[in-house]
This record gives structure tokens, sequence and C-alpha cells, in this order.
């Protein structure tokens, strides 16, 4: 079968690495991506002598010898020696209403230390937390890609057996149900805040574990050259991307999926289609809703999403010390952003990169979750859109003022990245960076990569793996290849390193 045709629609780093294991396997893949450039969510813009990163806080599985690891030189993101730095502090929280403060690092000795010091009366909850983080530590719990098989199975079950046995000792909750037991506010604030209260409460166990473990560093390059360097591995393998090609439309004959139509109307064939774009754009309105089951409905009607987020960049004529780590800041008085009540926002210094940053100048960064329904309404006004920008950023930099003395004076640029930002440059649901949220439920519901009924189409990224991520996008690109081709009866291969 080699040499059949696919129709990728969109350049993500899901359609990168779907596009680069098909090429490996002897297949002729075409990426056709809406935007101007590959990469999506995981990008970074230029304004004035600044550029700033968007996406790669930090990416997991670093350390050599880890399948994360093993997985991001398959498609070429380490590129030739890019520099990774570990990460030993995942994030300082603040608390402005009581000035306390307190620094989640790797050494968990003095993390379990700090948290009894910060409240005595949460020592036995604290124990408890730092006892489930260490099950984890040593173990490598990167895999997202499991061979088919029964051999492989019990591998991949043998390698998780740790986690299975916490599940059923411990169940499967949310970090914000678990953390209704701490009785001191600002660490009860820390603990939901880590990552999200929605999420397992074991995937914060395996971040902290992941960070104890060093396999949490930041990399040479950021957002941009990480997403670059895959592209060269796709594009060196032989892979062609049309730009600026948006679909509109799967083609299908007879309940197979035989192309694509794009906005010119112009109609491109293939032997199957993988759509790495916004899973509800795909299967509601490229297939008009005729795959989707009872099950499929449920998932995109009830199953929640990542809020969207408004990043706030200022490039600073005054260079500050990097932090690869956020700062948690709990408002003492909350924001109104777009008419939402902000409590808090995390916060990031950025100086390191000379292709980023000119010398003796830094970007301060700042994240918050936001409204896609507010900020959509305001887009229909570009005036008060813009202004609405402009306010948001004026208050930040007076809020930053604590943390970074003198910032008002020193800054050169601003740019103000709002949901609709997302939305325009990726087309995600409600401006997403994410996709469905990872909860205890839909860690344990595995999500098909197909439709039902619909012959040579396959979907892969953020909306087929519940919590996203990096690695996680990356993997689902590989397993959908994997897929293919094992239903084209071919043995799977993997790119050369």
């Amino acid at each position: 079968m080699a040499g059949r045709s696919i129709a990728i629609i969109g350049g993500g780093l899901a359609g990168l690495s779907a596009g680069i294991y098909a090429l490996a396997n002897g297949y002729r893949p075409r990426i056709y991506e809406q935007h101007s450039e590959a990469g999506g969510v995981c990008t970074a813009w230029t304004r004035g002598d600044y550029t700033f990163d968007c996406s790669l806080h930090f990416l997991m599985g670093t350390r050599p010898g880890c399948a994360l690891h093993a997985l991001y030189d398959e498609v070429g993101a380490l590129g030739a020696g890019r520099r990774l730095t570990r990460i030993d502090r995942y994030a300082t929280a603040v608390d402005e209403a009581t000035g306390r403060r307190i620094d989640v690092t790797s050494d968990l000795d003095r993390l379990g230390a700090d948290m009894r010091a910060l409240s005595p009366a949460d020592s036995a909850f604290v124990d408890r937390f730092l006892r489930d983080v260490r099950r984890f530590v040593g173990v490598d719990l990167g895999g997202t890609d499991v061979a088919p098989g029964i051999a492989a199975q019990a591998q991949a079950m043998w390698r998780m057996r740790r986690v299975f046995a916490f599940l059923a000792r411990r169940g499967n909750r949310s970090v914000g149900q678990v953390a209704q037991s701490v009785r001191d506010r600002f660490l009860h604030l820390t603990v939901m805040n880590l990552f999200a209260p929605e999420v397992p409460y074991l995937f914060l166990l395996m971040l902290l574990a992941g960070l104890a473990n060093g396999e949490l560093a930041t990399i040479e390059g950021g957002s941009d050259g990480f997403a670059a360097a895959i592209e060269r591995r796709y594009r060196a393998l032989g892979g062609e991307i049309t730009f600026g090609a948006m679909v509109q439309e799967i083609v299908v004959e007879n309940d197979r999926a035989v192309g694509i139509r794009l906005a010119d109307n112009s109609v491109h064939r293939a032997d199957v289609v993988i759509s790495a774009a916004d899973g509800r754009s795909t299967i509601f309105e490229m297939l008009g809703g005729r795959y989707a089951d009872a099950r499929v409905r449920t998932r995109y009607n009830t199953w929640p999403v990542f809020d969207p987020i408004v990043l706030v960049n200022f490039g600073l004529s005054t260079q500050w010390p990097p932090s690869a780590d956020a700062t948690m800041v709990f408002l003492e008085t909350p924001m109104q952003v777009a008419g939402q009540t902000v409590d808090g926002f995390y916060v990031r210094t950025f100086s390191e990169h000379p292709e980023f940053v000119p010398e003796g100048r830094s970007v301060a960064q700042v994240l918050m979750t936001s409204n896609w329904h507010a900020w959509n309404r305001l887009a229909e006004d570009r005036q008060a859109y813009e202004a609405e920008k402009g306010r948001v950023a004026d208050d930040l930099a007076v809020r930053l003022e604590p943390y970074l003395p003198g910032i008002r004076g020193a800054v050169e640029e601003v740019d103000v990245a709002t949901p609709r930002t997302f939305w325009r440059y990726t087309r995600n649901y409600r401006g997403a960076y994410e996709g469905f949220m990872m909860t205890p439920k839909t860690l344990m519901t595995r999500v098909p990569k197909t439709l039902p009924g619909l012959a040579g189409f396959y979907m892969a990224g953020q909306w087929v793996e519940p919590g996203g991520g990096v690695p996680t996008v990356i993997g689902s690109g590989k397993t959908v290849v994997r897929l293919i081709c094992r239903a084209d009866r071919q043995e799977f291969r993997v790119p050369a390193s």
C-alpha cells in the first residue's frame, strides 16, 4: 500500500507529526494549513525588536532515555544540539492579601518543609501529598503511543502499574476535590492552581514527579524553534505544505473520505484524510455532522474544554533575570477583564534568548483565563475591542510594579492576545489553546481516532487526546499513522534519527 496519498488538515504539531510518520512509512502526505506558517498554537510573533513566545513555557520528558525524549527525537523537535535547560522550580505562589509566598521546587523535602511552615494545621495533608508524589518519582510515565497487540498492551500495562495501583487505592479524584481538605486559604489556592482544579489529582502528582525527576526543561528557540525543527524534518523527508488553505469540506463518496474542498472551491483528492484541525469544525462543519453518533455528540455537548486565555506581553528596555517558572499572583483586589472578574494571573520574564529579546532588555508575559463570548462580542466593534485590550495592559503594568519595579517606565512594546486572537489564527473552538479538559472522567475514556461509518478518515490532535499538550499531540500523529499502517496490513516504521 506504499505510495498512497494522505491529505492532512492542519499544520500544527499533530499534523506535522502525522506527516513525518506517514513519510517514514511510504505514504505521500500533503498538509493543508489555513494560516501562513506551521506550528498552530505552538508559535511566537514579532513586535518591533521583540519576539513574544505564545506556547512552550516548558517541555516535559526531556531527560535522555525517557519515552518522550525518544518521541521528540523521532520528529526532529530537539534539532541539532538545541540546548535544554532543566527547570528546578515549577512556580512561585504569592498571596497579595497576606504577603506570603512559597516556591514549588524539584526538592520535595524542601517543598514539604515550606508547606508545613506555611500551615502547620495542614501537616497531615502535606505528608500524604508528598508521599503520593514520591510514588511516581523515577517512573517513566511519558509513553503516549502503544503498539497494537496483546504483548505491547501488556507491556504498557506493566509500565503503568503504579498508576493503576494508585487509582485502585485512592480513586480518580480531581485536584479540586483533593484540595478541599486543605485548611489554609493560601495553601489551598496554591494546590488548586498548580495546573487546573478540574484535572485529575493523578496528573498533578505525575507533573511534580517529573519535576523531581529532572524531566522538565526549557528549550533553546522556544515555541517557534521547536515547531520549525519539526517542520524541517517533515520537509527533509519530502513532505509538502499548502499554506492559506482553508478547508471547507471533507469530500465523501460512498461513506469513504476521498479528499478535501478548499474555500476557493478547489478539490484535492487523496486516498486517506487526516484532520488535525479543530474537532468541532471537522465533525459538524467539514463533515456536516453526518458521522456524529450519540457518543460523539455527547462528548462535544457536555465535556468541559479548557478556558481560553488572555496573553499580555511587555517588551521592556530593562533586563530582569529570566524566570522559566511562573509566579502565580493571587490578587488582593481582583481585575475586571472584558467584564469578567479575574482573581489572579501568572507572570514570567524572558531575557536569555537573544533571538527573542534584544541585548540588555527583557519580556514580561502575563497569562490569565478569560471569557470567549465577551471578547467575541467586543471584536464586533474594533474600537471597543482595542480599547479594552489597552485598558487591560495598562492595569497590568500597574499591578506588576511590586514584582518588576519600574516596569511602567520601561515598556517599549505591548501585545495583547485575546481568545479572539487565538481563534483567528487557529480556528480552534472559542479560541481554545487546548481542547477537552483532562478530568477524572476523560482520563479514563479512550477517544477514537475515527468516526463511526466513515472509512479512510482519521483524527489527530488535542480533540482526540483530552488534556492536550505538546507531547500528547505529537504522539497522536504517530498513533494515527500506526492505525493507517495496520489497516493497510503493513509494518509500522519510525523515522530514522
